[in-house]
């Protein structure tokens, strides 16, 4: 069995969207006072590799901890579009020529090889969004989830967040942005997990996300 770990690593220096806060990890607790170490992890729920729920748009909806844990686990399609240039859109067709492999999956992964630029100012660029057939596609279908080895499903300069409040007005799915390693998973159907932290009314989690096979 092969184990695949798509999740960024998280410190004091990893990017965040523009605006929000840097992560802070700091020693709590030492060797030498106390006898053990203990780091305090201040940072939004929106840091790093994360999920975004319904309730990340909309106070009404689906908060993470209300999911299912089933919510979280299942099977993975990586679609390629790593072929577009900057400002592309994703259109319904680069999903559909995957064939009933895009009916049978629970995640659609979308894989730009943007996380390459993690760490970088162009990392925040126009990376290709999904266009709104393609979007509408996503929302008629039975997915738990949808990814991208981005920073968001909308571009960085949508402040309306179109895409977003388009997915999560109606249905209970969610949004995985900043992957890494996808490129690795090929084009076949593959186990995948991206289990949050249990937050009470929480609006996203950083997760772990794994595929197998």
């Amino acid at each position: 069995m092969q184990v695949f770990d798509l999740t960024h690593e998280m410190n004091n220096d990893m990017p965040v969207f523009p605006g929000t806060p840097k992560p802070n990890f700091t020693v709590a607790n030492t060797y030498e006072k106390d006898g053990f170490r203990e780091t305090l992890i201040q940072m939004s729920t929106h840091t790093g590799t994360h999920m975004d729920p319904p309730k990340h748009l909309y106070d009404d909806r689906t908060s993470m901890d209300q999911f299912p844990i089933s919510q979280f686990i299942g099977k993975a399609l990586v679609i390629d579009v790593r072929d577009l240039n900057e400002g592309e859109a994703i259109t319904l067709e680069r999903i559909t020529r995957y064939g009933d492999k895009a009916d049978e999956a629970d995640f659609l992964l979308f894989n730009l090889g943007w996380d390459k630029k993690w760490g970088t100012n162009e990392y925040f660029g126009d990376y290709p969004c999904l266009d709104e057939e393609a979007l509408d596609y996503i929302i008629a279908g039975d997915y738990k989830g949808i990814g991208f080895d981005v920073i968001g499903l909308d571009p960085v300069k949508d402040t309306k967040l179109v895409r977003h409040n388009k997915l999560f007005k109606n249905k209970d799915i969610i949004n995985i942005e900043n992957l890494k390693d996808l490129g690795k998973l090929g084009d076949e159907l593959v186990n995948f997990c991206c289990f949050p932290l249990k937050l009470t009314d929480c609006d996203g989690s950083p997760i772990r996300a794994v595929a197998w096979k």
